[in-house]
């Protein structure tokens, strides 16, 4: 069996990320059949940053859609958005999050992320929260990474009803659904 060009395999590798933008070296390896070394020689050689920066690119692409909230104002890392769909952030969870004694993140920042990500997706210039509904299901500990994803489950008039789903690995940790009003302008 012959050996695949070095032009192939780098056509192939742009047509997987193209697929798929968050695709690890390691499943970028398996997928072509070659080492991981190989996988990141070829990503430097044709001008593809590593997964960490292709996620910031992303995320700060998202951030130049997003209407209702500036970006600053997003609690966590925004990593998908389709604007009155559903998106995803992200949330690393520091010490300074931490209740002292008990060395469990504050409610405040979990409720923050999803609400804050909930404004986001609603596609209008302003965008407030009217109702929430929230259940925290399990602490949240130094270190861990909380991912959020939210999705528009119905919009009557103004109002968006969202549901946000937070995650730990696997674990749910906390679940909310928000009813957000949509404005044209701020009056």
């Amino acid at each position: 069996m012959a050996r695949e060009s070095k032009e192939s395999r780098h056509d192939r590798l742009r047509q997987a990320l193209n697929e798929d933008l968050f695709l690890t070296d390691s499943e970028l390896a398996r997928l072509l059949g070659v080492s991981i070394q190989t996988v990141r020689l070829d990503r430097m050689e044709i001008g593809i940053p590593e997964l960490r920066e292709r996620t910031r690119q992303v995320a700060a692409e998202r951030l130049r859609q997003v209407r209702a909230i500036s970006g600053a104002e997003i609690v966590g890392e925004l990593t998908h958005l389709v604007l009155g769909r559903e998106g995803s952030s992200s949330l690393r969870i520091t010490d300074d999050m931490l209740f002292t004694k008990r060395a469990i993140a504050r409610g405040h920042y979990l409720f923050s992320q999803a609400n804050s990500l909930a404004i986001a997706i609603v596609d209008a210039p302003v965008a407030l929260t009217g109702l929430a509904r929230v259940r925290y299901r399990r602490p949240v500990t130094r270190g861990e990474q909380v991912d959020a994803r939210a999705e528009v489950l119905r919009v009557v008039g103004s109002r968006h009803l969202i549901r946000v789903v937070s995650q730990v690995n696997e674990d749910v940790v906390f679940s909310a659904k928000f009813y957000i009003v949509a404005k044209d302008d701020a009056g």
